[in-house]
């Protein structure tokens, strides 16, 4: 039978159920009923309280941490195999423990290419996922892998506020080709930060190549954890000459000190999606939904269409 022609099923476990809600609304569906708890010594219980037998089924979890989060996904895709799915699709629209993609050290785990095996045991058939840290992630999988960027949201929420004069900012060498697809969309020119991280989670910046002297300045990265090398930047752009500086950040992690360094510094505006859910509201900080992007992606791969238009970076 062709997957067109079965029953969609949109399943969501805890980690994200606002950007859930939103996604099943945008494609028309509402959510399915699903028993998810947690026993008092911390083990985690789901049961689908419906009929999946022979359907199309698209489970939605960030995996953000704890590890909760990505347990919880494991065991909703094996309840939904051991009930007699047709297919299924994992929607990740965080892939946590993306960082940890290459063995760059003695002795160190491939995180990510452990998530990926785990995914695969569990029993997906297809993953869907957003702006995942590095994009060779995708060949880590035996199955298809629908990669979607957020810059088409970013990109219309900046052009509509129509600035003058902006250039776009890769804050290290391995964002340029985001940027750069950035700068496209803007019709804008492409600066980058050339520095150095003496430790995780610590960065300095060493030199900034490209003219931002005068000029309306947007950073572009995939993830905000502690802030240090996004504020640290844009310190370093201000005292270059940048006038007005924001940011874009598609997964905003937020973690330790992250708000109060993000509200004490010199950015104008920190823009980030819905993919993971904010810990607390913040002046300094806006958000903007991704559910539309994800409701059309889930409503091509049901019926077979092409996904390949939402694939531009």
């Amino acid at each position: 039978m062709p997957y067109r022609d079965m029953f969609i099923g949109l399943f969501t476990g805890r980690s994200n159920p606002a950007l859930a809600e939103k996604i099943a609304d945008a494609y028309g569906q509402d959510l399915g009923n699903v028993t998810l708890k947690t026993f008092a010594d911390g083990e985690i219980y789901v049961r689908y309280e419906e009929s999946i037998r022979g359907a199309d089924v698209f489970v939605i979890q960030s995996t953000y941490p704890n590890a909760d989060n990505w347990l919880e996904l494991l065991l909703l895709i094996d309840a939904a195999k051991r009930a007699s799915a047709a297919r299924i699709t994992a929607v990740i629209p965080y892939f946590g423990y993306a960082r940890q993609e290459r063995k760059d050290q003695p002795r160190v785990s491939i995180a990510a290419k452990l998530m990926a095996d785990m995914l695969a045991t569990a029993g997906i058939d297809r993953l869907l996922t957003m702006d995942l840290h590095a994009s060779q992630i995708q060949g880590f999988f035996d199955v298809p892998v629908d990669h979607l960027y957020a810059s088409g949201v970013f990109a219309d929420y900046f052009n509509d506020l129509q600035l003058d004069n902006l250039v776009v900012v890769a804050p290290d060498v391995g964002a340029i080709k985001m940027a750069r697809a950035y700068a496209k969309r803007l019709d804008t020119e492409l600066a980058v930060i050339d520095k150095r991280r003496p430790q995780q989670n610590e960065a300095e910046v060493v030199n900034i190549i490209g003219d931002v002297e005068g000029k309306n300045v947007l950073l572009i990265d995939d993830i905000i954890d502690t802030a240090g090398t996004l504020t640290r930047a844009a310190n370093a752009l201000r005292e270059a000459g940048g006038k007005e500086i924001m940011a874009a950040c598609t997964h905003a992690l937020l973690s330790g000190p992250a708000y109060e360094r993000i509200e004490s510094s010199v950015l104008s505006r920190v823009v980030v999606t819905d993919s993971i859910p904010l810990k607390r509201a913040s002046d300094a900080i806006e958000v903007v939904s991704v559910s539309g992007m994800f409701a059309d992606a889930i409503r091509r791969i049901a019926t077979d269409a092409s996904v390949s238009t939402l694939f531009v970076p």
